[in-house]
């Protein structure tokens, strides 16, 4: 593969600018560790989650406090999915699965089969927050995951 001085180009300037945007990115088989190397934040990042076989990847993510994420979920997987995020009481009141179709809110998104869809999260207390799928079915084939809220 031959890689010409203007592909070098436009690579040093993509990544320039997302430096100097503060902006980090998780692949989807990258997720940040438990020794506090991989630990995002503080301020704008985003974590991109892949959905295959109805399962995140990754399905933990380490942030510090005072973080505000955007996820980007990519569906991989032909029937629509949901990406909720926040406390027990958004959990209670999404595990019915009643909403079939979310419109991007913070911490709310509906996305289609082969598609993509993006939703922000701000992170401040210490702890762990859960992230699922409650469509029927979903939550209990074990469609979640968690953002740990790493000490400072």
């Amino acid at each position: 593969m031959r890689i010409t001085r203007s592909t070098l180009g436009a690579i040093a300037v993509a990544v320039a600018v997302t430096a100097c945007a503060g902006v980090a990115l998780i692949a989807p088989n990258a997720a940040s560790g438990d020794d506090g190397a991989g630990v995002l934040g503080p301020g704008p990042v985003t974590v991109r989650l892949v959905v295959r076989n109805s399962h995140f990847t990754p399905s933990t993510v380490h942030v510090r406090p005072h973080t505000d994420v955007t996820f980007e979920i990519v569906n991989r997987d032909f029937i629509n999915h949901e990406f909720i995020i926040g406390g027990p009481d958004v959990h209670a009141r999404h595990e019915g699965g009643h909403e079939a179709w979310h419109p991007p809110v913070p911490g709310e998104v509906s996305i289609a089969p082969h598609t993509r869809g993006a939703t922000t999260y701000s992170f401040h207390a210490p702890g762990k927050v859960l992230f699922a799928c409650h469509l029927p079915g979903h939550f209990a084939f074990g469609m979640k995951g968690y953002v740990v809220v790493d000490p400072a």
